[in-house]
């Protein structure tokens, strides 16, 4: 069965591997036969969570690596490739957002924003594209957005408009690098239960009316997402962003009305 993904010997880098969306991704392609560089900024979380991919029979190597600093970055892609082996493909879930109204957000934060949720990308992204061609080779790229990112988001500007770069600037990378094979896709988190957010107080209740599901999601959800763009059953997809979100983002005001929520606009951008 596992044969369908064709991620079999697949060498993967999960940046932001060491919790999370991005444990779960390793977790999950582990289990379909993917080999894997776990890169997280605290190696202790590396080591963990590829211990456990090992543990299950997949070969997996960690990483410690800071992506905001550009030399640790490159290093650390230079490393796994000598290392792990040729990269195939990349997962990369690593991001946060500031908040604060567009009148009290500094230029510092605007450009945190920007540094932990596009700029990295685009780094990371750009040194794993051109060693694939430089081989030849196909592969896949998987980015995490956010619903933020296409809609407004109000209070964390910054952030949602590093997300909506990052759409831009993988549909620019979808094209560029086609016609080789090279596909680079995201999956855009609506509000998921991850380690920084676990609960989130008298608000969690309002996601039964705000989410169609009616539940936040969980990082199973998103390394499925993740996976999917990864493997072979998606030859034919690049340059999307596929919001993974219980319907929040399909659901119309009326339609939140209806439900007794008052609607409330992004507020659904953490990663991790």
């Amino acid at each position: 069965m596992r044969s369908l993904f064709g991620l079999e010997g697949k060498r993967i880098v999960v940046l932001g591997g060491g919790q999370g969306m991005g444990e779960a991704t390793v977790r999950l392609l582990a289990s379909l036969g993917a080999e894997l560089a776990v890169v997280d900024l605290e190696a202790s979380r590396a080591e963990r969570v590829a211990a456990e991919a090992t543990a299950v029979g997949a070969r997996a190597l960690p990483f410690s690596a800071d992506v905001l600093n550009d030399d640790s970055l490159v290093a650390a892609i230079e490393k796994i490739d000598k290392s792990l082996g040729p990269i195939d493909g990349m997962a990369t879930i690593i991001g946060m957002a500031a908040w604060a109204p567009i009148v009290e957000t500094s230029m510092d934060v605007w450009d945190q924003d920007h540094r932990r949720n596009l700029r990295y990308f685009f780094l990371a992204s750009r040194e794993v594209g051109k060693r694939l061609l430089a081989r030849g080779a196909p592969g896949s790229i998987v980015g995490v957005a956010s619903v933020d990112g296409i809609r407004s988001s109000p209070n964390h500007a910054s952030y949602g408009a590093a997300k909506a770069g990052l759409i831009n600037l993988v549909k620019t990378m979808a094209v560029e690098w086609s016609g080789q094979g090279i596909r680079v896709n995201l999956v855009a988190p609506g509000g998921i239960v991850t380690p920084r957010l676990p609960h989130m107080g008298v608000a969690e209740a309002r996601f039964e009316n705000v989410v169609p599901m009616k539940r936040r999601g969980t990082v199973d959800d998103i390394a499925k997402a993740i996976t999917i763009f990864l493997s072979d059953l998606t030859p034919y997809v690049t340059g999307q962003t596929l919001a993974v979100d219980g319907g929040f983002e399909a659901a119309n005001v009326l339609y939140l009305n209806s439900q007794g929520a008052t609607p409330r606009r992004g507020t659904m951008g953490v990663d991790a």
